[in-house]
């Protein structure tokens, strides 16, 4: 799929990277203004105006995430995510041939505002230790941003849904603590370190560790335990 949700930017000149917008708010900024409350034979009314392509899939995943915000919503059904659109479940099944692809999804957007970021802030900062700092910072931003994207990175949202979709959200953290390497070994380098490789393959284990561990706790607080809490000295203590 196509990822038609706007990409954040990191600001330049910032100590940290800015915080990626939420997701609803980016499914909001790229939907053009239109009647998109039904699916159904209603919408053969002239008074409606359909969906333009694309504009659907874009509110099924906006309300999806939406609603994986939501206390209780670690499996959600079809038929609540279509009564939530007010549509049929048929409806929803004209966008996306499973709720597994609606999912999917949302982990694409996962993927691209992540990475794009990740590249934003490697390409900025020489430093590898600045940069493993900031790529951790950022990924808990994000979830602190996207609280129902947290469900779906930590797996909460995924139990009940197909295997591969673990497996994908499992790769995205592997593809992250492989980029922590990268940049912890340039930083071991850079030191003098005898065992730059072992250095950097301890460290971005123990912050990728950590990375998870605060999404989890996030998540499974009802979202009341901030993933960026005291992060700074977090940060500081291990880099």
């Amino acid at each position: 799929m196509s990822d038609p949700l706007s990409e954040p930017a990191v600001e330049a000149g910032t100590e940290t990277p800015a915080a990626p917008p939420s997701a609803s708010a980016a499914v909001v900024a790229a939907v053009v203004a239109a009647d998109v409350t039904t699916d159904v034979a209603a919408d053969a009314s002239p008074a409606r105006k359909r969906p333009k392509p694309g504009e659907r899939r874009i509110q099924i995943l906006q309300t999806l995430a939406g609603m994986l915000e939501q206390p209780g919503a670690e499996r959600i059904t079809t038929a609540a995510l279509a009564a939530k659109l007010a549509v049929s479940e048929a409806a929803l099944y004209r966008h996306f041939a499973s709720k597994a692809q609606m999912f999917e999804g949302l982990i694409e957007f996962i993927e691209s505002s992540v990475f794009t970021l990740v590249n934003q802030i490697t390409e900025r900062e020489a430093d590898g230790g600045t940069q493993a700092r900031k790529v951790v910072a950022m990924l808990l931003q994000f979830g602190e941003k996207n609280p129902g994207m947290t469900r779906v990175m930590v797996g909460d949202a995924l139990v009940f849904e197909h295997e591969r979709l673990t497996t994908r959200m499992n790769q995205f953290f592997d593809r992250v603590e492989s980029q922590l390497r990268q940049s912890l070994r340039a930083a071991a380098d850079a030191a003098g370190s005898a065992t730059p490789t072992v250095d950097a393959n301890a460290l971005a284990s123990a912050l990728t560790s950590l990375t998870v561990g605060r999404l989890q706790r996030y998540a499974r607080s009802g979202f009341r335990r901030l993933p960026t809490e005291h992060l700074d000295l977090a940060l500081a203590r291990l880099t």
